[in-house]
């Protein structure tokens, strides 16, 4: 992606980066963009969250930091699952697990994402180390013993940020999501953040929000912590 740094703030390089631009300010072409810079250390990845900001993409090699209006949220217990679809979900084609391969799930997500060369390097070492620190998260979806679909985010409080999903094999994804629902319920979640609208999202139940309504729930939710049970069985 190449952009006129004119156009949007633009961070120095310092060891973190704690002071993002207010999400009011972000620009309309390409609509959401914030700020570019920075780096994606966890004190910055958190602190973004945290303020309903995403780091999807760069330009010259600067992260480029969003937060769209209006969001795409999903409540866990208002997933929709089609006729189709929960006739698969009786066959019990697949077997789901989640934080089994973390490694595997956010490789295979970048062509998915429709650029390949959104999940750079650099997003792999930060969200591996998310990982490792226990805010990121995946979901594997199996068939006949191998990953043939997932999805990867964020947790932090009661708010899981989802960041991409895949699918090798037909409604994958859509199980492991389904998978996710069900337990953040379970573990007492609130809030699923999808960043931006899909149809796609849209006919499992997402809905979108004005940037101001999702702030406010973002900030009612994050300093809840859910069940004692999340992630660990």
């Amino acid at each position: 992606m190449s952009l006129q740094s004119d156009y949007f703030f633009s961070f120095k390089q310092n060891k973190t980066v704690q002071n993002f631009p207010e999400t009011s300010e972000t620009i309309a072409h390409p609509d959401g963009l914030l700020a570019a810079g920075g780096n994606l250390n966890e004190k910055t990845l958190i602190t973004a969250y945290k303020k309903g900001i995403f780091p999807w993409g760069e330009n010259n090699g600067l992260p480029l930091w969003w937060a769209p209006d209006p969001r795409a949220v999903l409540f866990p217990k208002e997933l929709k699952i089609s006729k189709s679809l929960s006739k698969t979900v009786k066959r019990n084609d697949f077997r789901v697990t989640f934080d089994k391969e973390f490694d595997t799930v956010i490789a295979s997500c970048g062509p998915d994402r429709g650029e390949s060369t959104w999940i750079s390097s650099d997003i792999l070492n930060a969200y591996t180390k998310l990982f490792n620190q226990g805010y990121a998260h995946s979901i594997e979806c199996w068939s006949q013993g191998e990953i043939c679909g997932g999805l990867y985010g964020v947790s932090i409080g009661q708010v899981f940020f989802g960041e991409s999903m895949y699918s090798k094999k037909r409604d994958a994804s859509k199980i492991a999501l389904i998978f996710l629902c069900d337990r953040l319920f379970h573990w007492g979640y609130q809030l699923i953040d999808c960043q931006v609208h899909s149809e796609h999202l849209m006919k499992l139940g997402a809905e979108t929000l004005s940037r101001p309504n999702f702030e406010t729930l973002l900030h009612q939710h994050l300093e809840k912590s859910p069940s004692d049970e999340a992630w660990r069985a």
